[in-house]
């Protein structure tokens, strides 16, 4: 009984919590809240209790609470939109809204505080849980101030800041706080649990973007008509500056906001993609006056809106080529003789133009890709000059018909030997500088086509050095190999190389060995043997017959022997087309020692026993045995050799070329020959007849040119065969294609080989056309 009365008791004591009779003890706590007035502690702590008291003992008391306090919220906000309203002037309109807005949305953090127990739902019986929508008093108050006052007069608060930001874009000062206020109640406003700037984007944020294309739609075509495309270019520029300077300050910039990039895309688009065909326009005379600044300028603008910068590319791209090609024509007399100042102007063309795309482009790899194909075909161009090579028939038969190349692969290989060999060009360059102009050869290298014919002529000329021993610098030219294996030239070509090295040091090991073994000849000390490996330097089969002196001719059998008895099984073949040597000239004038090739020397010892005596092209041809252009070429060196005044033969009579020796021409040697330096006569000297040393007849240099094309058809099957092997089943243009990939360091095989190949290898059975389709082949294994 005692629990039951106590029970009562409570109840009973808590029975005037009904709503009804406490409202009025928690209104005037509510208005001065509303109306920030001063609230004691006494006064806020007992609201928090009366709310809790009622919202425990009345089921219903939420809702009447939310109703009551909806209706003095209303009352307050109609007094608000009365005051703001009486102000008739804009910018006093935006600021009395501003004010009462920041004092209202103050009380909308502290005034829902005390009723915090609404936001608990549940009975007595059952667990209580929280509301997840929100806390509905801050709810209820701006829905109330968003119902009211903000849906009457949110036009005008537009209307007006967009108004002063006109004024702000045509640079007239204004109190920006009023702009961010107007934003800040947009953002600030919406009860969207979804999308917090609901209501920022669906009024302030598109009315901005809006106003921003309105104003630049009138403004941006008068200037640009009135000042011209270069001068708009700067506007337009600092105009989408101080756009984005100007978003920062009065748009939503928290994360997951896009308003300032939507804002720039528009802007972007009104002032420079409505008005990019007038601006690109001026791009190819920028270029031509190499106005970097302005093309900065212009790639800056463009390269905001897609494919903006693609007429750009056109452009740079055609300009380097034409004015590529136009420069090195211009030059022509001099560049296709002297590979030096071919290579030179090369490379100034290729820093120029690499110079205007790092100012100009900020070296965008797109303007690089646009340089690299522009330069690439001027490397390539055979309007200068050509080198023509036979056209393929089939894997090994060889048309006569030519189809013309870049001769760049050939000069550049020369330019590379003349830093190589002893030459006055080596000669005054630093180590340092001879490096870095071998890497200015291997970055032109990148784009040349045909890579397999630079690497042709290279070899010819190591092998030249490395038989007369004209290296400038041996670890240079060791080097060099390393470096072409790190430029991506295929390695069997590089391992050829190296291999010539070693076949040099192993050469040098047994001709010591053999002089050693026959000390105290006389002919073993003057002579000097280089045992070649064929797989590596691979030289033509023909060797050319000579007669050579007898001293020579007899110390051949003992090199041969004493090979043999070193390497049995091995059959040594004589190139003396590869092969020079030093003879002693003697006449009144003077004694002067004479480097000549074995060729040169088999001439000049038909005189030997006969001095003063004329001598016949037909007696000279029988005394050297050497074929009749061999003849030609080697009697033309003698009797008009470019570098010395006086020629060590005469003829008569005098002829212009060799092509005009004949039965009745006569040669005897020059009794007055001498070596003359500084216009002064020497009795004594070393003259170099030698030259360019001739290492291949003009035989040897068709097979060469052949070799070229025989080459590049196996390493075309053989790219054919391995991309069958792993594809099975591939469309023509898929097998182009990847053809092209896999052989492009070497050389880009025309679609003619390719087909021509193709066909050969479905005739031999490697592969087959579909029978479904016939641009499809299928692998045969």
């Amino acid at each position: 009984m005692s629990r039951a009365g106590g029970t009562s008791v409570l109840l009973k004591g808590q029975g005037s919590t009904k709503f009804a009779e406490r409202w009025p003890l928690m209104r005037p706590v509510v208005l001065k809240l509303l109306k920030q007035e001063h609230v004691t502690r006494d006064e806020w702590q007992d609201l928090f209790w009366e709310v809790h008291s009622v919202c425990s003992w009345d089921e219903k008391a939420s809702v009447k609470i939310q109703k009551a306090l909806e209706t003095e919220i209303l009352e307050f906000i109609n007094e608000v939109e009365k005051r703001v309203l009486s102000n008739k002037e804009e910018s006093a309109l935006l600021k009395a809204y501003i004010g009462e807005w920041n004092k209202y949305f103050t009380q909308c953090e502290y005034l829902p505080k005390p009723f915090q127990a609404m936001e608990m739902e549940g009975t007595n019986n059952k667990p209580k849980r929280r509301n997840q929508e929100g806390n509905r008093v801050q709810l209820l108050m701006l829905h109330s101030w968003n119902n009211s006052i903000f849906s009457e007069i949110k036009d005008r608060l537009l209307s007006a800041a967009m108004k002063l930001l006109y004024a702000e874009r045509r640079g007239e000062a204004f109190e920006s706080q009023l702009v961010v206020g107007v934003r800040e109640s947009f953002v600030n406003l919406s009860t969207d649990v979804a999308n917090k700037l609901r209501i920022y984007q669906e009024n302030f944020e598109k009315s901005y973007i809006s106003s921003a294309v309105d104003f630049y739609k009138i403004h941006g075509p008068v200037y640009l008509a009135e000042n011209g495309v270069q001068n708009y270019m700067r506007y337009a520029d600092q105009k989408l500056r101080e756009e984005e300077r100007r978003a920062q300050k009065y748009l939503e910039t928290r994360k997951g906001c896009n308003s300032v990039n939507q804002l720039m895309e528009a802007c972007v688009r009104v002032l420079v993609k409505e008005h990019s065909s007038e601006i690109v326009e001026e791009c190819p005379m920028l270029i031509v006056d190499n106005e970097v600044e302005k093309l900065r300028l212009m790639f800056s603008l463009l390269d905001r809106i897609v494919h903006g910068v693609d007429r750009m590319l056109e452009n740079l791209e055609s300009y380097i080529h034409q004015n590529g090609l136009a420069d090195m024509k211009s030059c022509a007399d001099v560049i296709t003789t002297d590979s030096e100042k071919y290579v030179e102007e090369l490379l100034a063309l290729f820093s120029r133009f690499s110079k205007l795309v790092k100012e100009a482009f900020n070296d965008d790899p797109r303007f690089l890709t646009s340089r690299d194909k522009a330069y690439k075909l001027v490397v390539n161009d055979t309007s200068v000059f050509k080198l023509d090579l036979p056209s393929s028939r089939a894997r090994t038969g060889l048309a006569t018909k030519t189809h013309p190349e870049s001769k760049c692969p050939e000069l550049l290989a020369n330019y590379c030997d003349m830093l190589l060999r002893k030459t006055p060009l080596s000669k005054k360059l630093t180590s340092e500088e001879i490096e870095t102009r071998l890497k200015d050869v291997l970055l032109v290298l990148k784009y040349v086509q045909n890579k397999d014919v630079f690497m042709r002529y290279h070899k010819t000329h190591l092998t030249r050095r490395l038989i007369l021993e004209t290296s400038a610098d041996s670890e240079k030219e060791e080097n060099m190999v390393e470096w072409l294996r790190d430029v991506g030239m295929p390695a069997e070509y590089v391992n050829k190389l190296a291999r010539m090295f070693q076949d040099i040091k192993v050469s040098d090991d047994l001709n010591q060995e053999f002089k050693d073994l026959h000390r105290g000849s006389t002919t073993s000390d003057l002579v000097n043997i280089k045992v070649l490996n064929a797989g590596a330097w691979s030289r033509s089969s023909e060797r050319v017959p000579v007669s050579l002196p007898t001293e020579l001719d007899d110390f051949i059998p003992d090199v041969e022997e004493f090979y043999k008895r070193k390497h049995n099984g091995r059959k040594l073949y004589w190139h003396h087309i590869m092969s020079n040597g030093v003879i002693v000239f003697q006449n009144a004038v003077g004694k002067y020692e004479l480097e000549v090739t074995t060729f040169q020397m088999a001439v000049l010892f038909a005189w030997n026993q006969r001095p003063d005596e004329k001598i016949s092209f037909e007696s000279l041809r029988l005394a050297t045995e050497l074929p009749e252009p061999e003849l030609r070429r080697t009697l033309w060196s003698l009797i008009s050799f470019p570098k010395i005044k006086r020629q060590i033969l005469l003829c008569e009579p005098v002829v212009k070329s060799m092509k005009e020796f004949g039965e009745g021409s006569q040669f005897t040697i020059n009794q007055d020959f001498g070596l003359v330096k500084g216009g002064k006569l020497q009795k004594r000297g070393k003259i170099n007849l030698i030259g360019r040393l001739q290492l291949t007849t003009e035989k040897m240099k068709e097979e060469d040119n052949e070799g070229i094309i025989a080459l590049r058809v196996l390493r075309t099957q053989e790219a054919i065969v391995k991309i069958m092997k792993m594809r099975k089943k591939i469309t023509n243009a898929a097998l182009q294609t990847e053809l092209v990939e896999i052989l492009k360091n070497m050389f880009i095989p025309p679609k003619k080989m390719i087909k021509e190949q193709v066909e050969w290898l479905i005739e031999h059975k490697y592969m087959k056309r579909d029978e479904a389709s016939l641009s499809t082949f299928i692998y045969l294994a």
